[in-house]
């Protein structure tokens, strides 16, 4: 709705009062030798679409002024507007009914930077993912993000997806899972459409694949996949990757693969600390319409540490008591909402309790295996009490590294990494692996 004493009848009424509006900041010389070409051509929710049919101002609109527009229609409406300013191949598309491309599970208002919390965590990724939205293929290409489920990974590459889609909508977007791609190739191959499913992919100007991991070891995909690659970094396209580990630890990834995906830049995702839990709990509840008391949001954060989606999960599951049940939003109605949640966490195993199996398992005292000895039992056991501690409990990896003569984060990680890759080459060794999270869970 826009202000009292604005009048907006139509979408050339809308664009009219944002001229006025740049008056504000803009000189009249200005406004008249940069948007003389420049016309509305629709408004539909939040989003404005513009037609320049002059390329040079155009482009000179996108990289000066797009601030300033966005910042008029929130003056106008009191809400954030996306704007689109299409050039003549696209407004002609746009007038023939042709539908634009880029349709896919991103396509939707929650996946976008605005609405990724961000921590120091996730900084980094956040930020190379803004980069290669604003200037695809111009600096870290491919970029793969990488790290444990539900850390928000998959959020980022939608946002990047939706980011372009907004300020290039005639760009080719196209995305897959890394399992999916082997089931397209194995039925592209059984119907003789290998072809169609090449174009689909090496004509793209943005290429995502969620979870890329999934194509280790399948060696026909990973031959497809390695000249998609190819196809697409040579001839300028961007490709964002993400992952559960970093290249180096995807043990049957072929070696040529595996140096592509290093090409650009590899970024981690971590658990979020406390406060960026608070935050996440709040904005989620925000954009549900709920607004947390301090102690309710502190209370979730609290007691929900390690991945997002449990996160939102926990509160969509407080939305559903609060419409379906009419229930108060309190800490009581918090509580049952995760019950199970908590149940899960009570079961967890101690740190104590991890160190103690450990040692009974390898005959090797609990000193010996914090300590700094390097015999081959001592490191063995110290490797695998490190790994059970990170996926079976809360504690960060510097938390990890305090229990293990104030080891440092990158040291526990190596300890990680090292059990991670044993498990996919070992058979009989992945196997004691689940044999002893099962026994300590069952204990716990």
């Amino acid at each position: 709705r826009a202000k009292r004493g604005v009048p907006v009848n139509s979408v050339a009424d809308v664009w009219a009062n944002v001229l006025r509006q740049l008056g504000n900041e803009l000189s009249q010389t200005t406004i008249s030798t940069w948007f003389d070409e420049t016309e509305a051509v629709s408004i539909h929710g939040n989003v404005l679409t513009l037609h320049c049919g002059n390329d040079f101002k155009k482009g000179y609109i996108e990289s000066l002024f797009m601030k300033n527009i966005r910042s008029a229609l929130r003056d106008l409406f009191s809400m954030d507007f996306q704007v689109t300013i299409l050039d003549d191949d696209e407004y002609e598309a746009l007038e023939q009914g042709e539908a634009l491309p880029s349709d896919g599970p991103f396509s939707t208002d929650e996946f976008t930077f605005e609405n990724f919390v961000v921590g120091p965590s996730n900084k980094l990724a956040y930020a190379a993912s803004r980069s290669v939205a604003a200037s695809p293929a111009k600096h870290y290409n491919p970029l793969l993000i990488y790290g444990s489920s539900g850390l928000g990974k998959t959020h980022l590459i939608y946002a990047i997806a939706n980011a372009i889609r907004r300020d290039r909508p005639r760009s080719k977007i196209a995305y897959s899972k890394g399992d999916d791609m082997t089931n397209e190739l194995i039925d592209a191959i059984q119907d003789g459409r290998t072809g169609e499913l090449r174009e689909k992919y090496r004509k793209a100007d943005l290429l995502l694949v969620d979870d890329v991991q999934f194509i280790a070891g399948k060696k026909q995909t990973q031959e497809e996949f390695f000249h998609t690659f190819n196809a697409l970094y040579e001839s300028g396209r961007q490709i964002v990757l993400t992952s559960d580990r970093p290249p180096s630890d995807m043990t049957t990834l072929e070696q040529r693969l595996r140096t592509r995906f290093e090409w650009g830049l590899l970024v981690d995702v971590e658990p979020p600390d406390f406060e960026t839990r608070v935050a996440i709990a709040r904005t989620k509840a925000a954009n549900r319409g709920i607004t947390l008391p301090d102690t309710v949001a502190t209370y979730i954060a609290e007691n929900v540490t390690a991945d997002v989606r449990q996160l939102e999960g926990t509160v969509n599951k407080v939305m559903a008591y609060k419409d379906l049940l009419d229930a108060d939003v309190d800490q009581a109605t918090v509580r049952r909402a995760m019950k199970d949640i908590l149940k899960a966490a009570d079961r967890a195993p101690s740190p104590e309790a991890i160190l103690d199996y450990t040692s009974k398992m390898y005959d090797v005292e609990i000193p010996v295996i914090q300590g700094t000895q390097r015999n081959r039992d001592a490191v063995q056991a110290r490797h695998v009490a490190i790994w059970l501690l990170r996926s079976m409990t809360d504690l960060s990896l510097d938390d990890i590294g305090k229990l293990f003569s104030g080891r440092d984060h990158t040291t526990v990680l190596h300890s990680v990494r090292t059990v991670e890759a044993r498990i996919q080459k070992d058979p009989s060794f992945a196997e004691q692996i689940r044999e002893m999270k099962t026994n300590l869970a069952s204990k716990a």
